[in-house]
């Protein structure tokens, strides 16, 4: 099982004793919780308690650590400017560590999940190697399709920063809360990544995105998706990202090879309030998926009432629970998956 996300320190959620009892609780703004340092131990805990118990699948779980001069994860596919981590991961690294620890090393037994990043990668490489994976669950995943990159269409608006009007300057949002209200635009959250890095080394989301999917330039980085400083959308670049990294769109172009290679293998989560927007993406995946029948795709797309960032599948826990049982919480689906 492979746990996509962004760079971690250790393998978290995996704790060998009960919470610190000298622990003094937090508050996790996140999520309006107090305590939240004293939960996180004890569900790292209780999960330490049932991987051993005699009845819980055994299997190996990977996190990597795979940073770049751009971001702290390479996003887990081939690269113009990042290199070919996709290859790597999939074809060297995974399998020498399933020589090293008894792994079966066959793809019907490797399975992808993720949120958020890790939502994208755990969809991005299923669809890469439809045949090295049985199946990926990807939580509230990055843009899928990009004419929803977040609230712009790449394909078809001119300028990412402003909605297209012939009377005022309407600023496009980048970040809300489940009511709606908005922190923050697309057109800010670019001017301070330019701030802190040109030539897409700003270390943060959307330059990791220009340096993931764009082709490279001249003077060997990444091509702008858009002019920084105006928001202005370069259309060639737009086209290579579409015919690269658009899941829809390479879902939608090559299903009469990946159909059969994907059936019942994808499954997306996502928050109908994502702060990101990252839900209008996944609609849009969602209806191609359920309106192709040759073959119907058998697997599935389900949305958290209210949720933000990063809902993942279940709607009887909180974020704040559920985001802690990545490593639990599709077993029963894995196995079933497995036995059919």
């Amino acid at each position: 099982m492979i746990f996509h996300g962004h760079f971690p320190n250790d393998f978290g959620g995996f704790r060998t004793v009960p919470p610190d009892p000298n622990l003094e609780p937090d508050y996790a703004e996140r999520f309006k919780v107090s305590g939240y340092n004293i939960l996180q131990q004890q569900e790292a805990y209780d999960f330490y308690k049932r991987w051993n118990e005699p009845d819980f699948p055994r299997f190996l779980v990977i996190e990597i650590q795979h940073p770049t001069p751009y971001y702290d994860d390479s996003y887990a596919v081939n690269s113009a400017s990042q290199g070919p981590y996709g290859d790597a991961i999939t074809h060297e690294l995974i399998p020498y560590i399933e020589k090293e620890f008894r792994g079966l090393g066959e793809g019907w037994s490797r399975f992808l999940y993720g949120g958020s990043t890790g939502g994208w990668e755990a969809l991005a490489v299923q669809v890469k190697y439809p045949e090295e994976y049985n199946g990926c669950f990807a939580a509230c995943p990055d843009p899928i399709d990009f004419s929803a990159y977040v609230l712009t269409n790449i394909y078809e608006d001119e300028n990412a920063y402003y909605y297209r009007s012939d009377h005022k300057m309407l600023e496009v949002p980048a970040h809300r809360d489940y009511l709606g209200q908005i922190q923050s635009t697309v057109r800010d959250e670019n001017h301070l990544e330019l701030v802190l890095g040109d030539k897409s080394r700003s270390g943060q989301q959307w330059d990791i995105w220009e340096a993931t999917y764009s082709p490279q330039g001249k003077e060997g980085y990444p091509e702008r998706i858009w002019d920084k400083k105006t928001g202005i959308i370069n259309p060639e670049v737009a086209n290579y990202w579409k015919e690269n990294y658009d899941l829809r769109h390479i879902l939608e172009r090559d299903w009469d090879k990946l159909g059969e290679k994907l059936k019942g293998k994808i499954n997306i989560y996502c928050g109908d309030m994502d702060n990101y927007y990252l839900n209008n993406a996944v609609y849009k995946m969602e209806e191609f998926l359920e309106n192709t029948s040759d073959p119907y795709y058998d697997g599935e797309v389900l949305y958290g009432d209210r949720a933000e960032h990063c809902w993942n599948g279940d709607p009887m826990e909180p974020n704040h629970i559920s985001r802690l049982r990545y490593n639990s919480m599709y077993v029963p689906k894995i196995m079933k998956r497995i036995a059919e």
